[in-house]
């Protein structure tokens, strides 16, 4: 192993023993130095959220410079981040500038999301059906229904609103019991594998901030 990569093992094997040991060790020296590690991580991965932002920035210019298709579309994304990123930055320290932060995220990025929530409601809508096509089997016949009985207990239908039974009865136990259930599945599932990584990591065994594994 290289100096260098020995070097980067020991310091992150030793911040991942802190880190640890300021949960289960209650003095207040690992503590302290748990919580300033964190602190430094969360520093670090938004100064990497911004490099990744002046990438995307860097890349929509290029294809502006070169005239590539779709220039209007990258010039309209620059100028919104830009003025977003403008104005969040100077709304803590100019108060007039509050209102019209409040009213870009309410009057455009709220109903931007909305709308792509809607799409993926039909966008699975129609690839459950497509499902059906392909794998017609009890699991997708289960998924269908499902995917119907949310939707209608969501919206009113045309004509006949909401159905008292479906919204008030049904859906809720679909969505927060079932759905819930799998969700918590899922999440004990994604903690497992985080810690699995976490340990092999604090151990030496990966070694990703190297560029190799062990």
């Amino acid at each position: 192993m290289k100096l260098k990569g020995l070097f980067s093992t020991i310091i992150a094997v030793l911040c991942g023993l802190v880190v640890l040991a300021g949960y289960f060790v209650r003095l207040d020296l690992f503590v302290s130095l748990s919580r300033t590690l964190i602190e430094w991580a969360i520093i670090l991965t938004a100064f990497a959220i911004l490099l990744g932002i002046m990438n995307l920035l860097l890349v929509h210019f290029g294809k502006i410079r070169k005239k590539e298709k779709g220039v209007l579309y990258s010039l309209i994304l620059m100028i919104a981040l830009l003025a977003t990123f403008a104005i969040g930055l100077a709304a803590p320290y100019f108060p007039i500038v509050t209102p019209v932060f409040n009213f870009t995220f309410r009057a455009i990025q709220l109903p931007v999301e909305a709308s792509l929530m809607a799409i993926l409601a039909v966008t699975l809508t129609f690839a459950s059906i497509r499902l059906l096509q392909r794998r017609f089997n009890a699991f997708s016949v289960i998924f269908i229904i499902t995917v119907l009985l949310i939707l209608i207990g969501t919206a009113p239908l045309p004509f006949l609103g909401s159905l008292p039974m479906v919204s008030d009865n049904l859906r809720p136990f679909l969505a927060q019991v079932l759905a819930s259930s799998g969700a918590r599945g899922i999440l004990i599932g994604v903690a497992l594998g985080a810690l699995t990584t976490g340990l092999r990591i604090i151990l030496g065994v990966d070694r990703p901030y190297g560029g190799k594994n062990g």
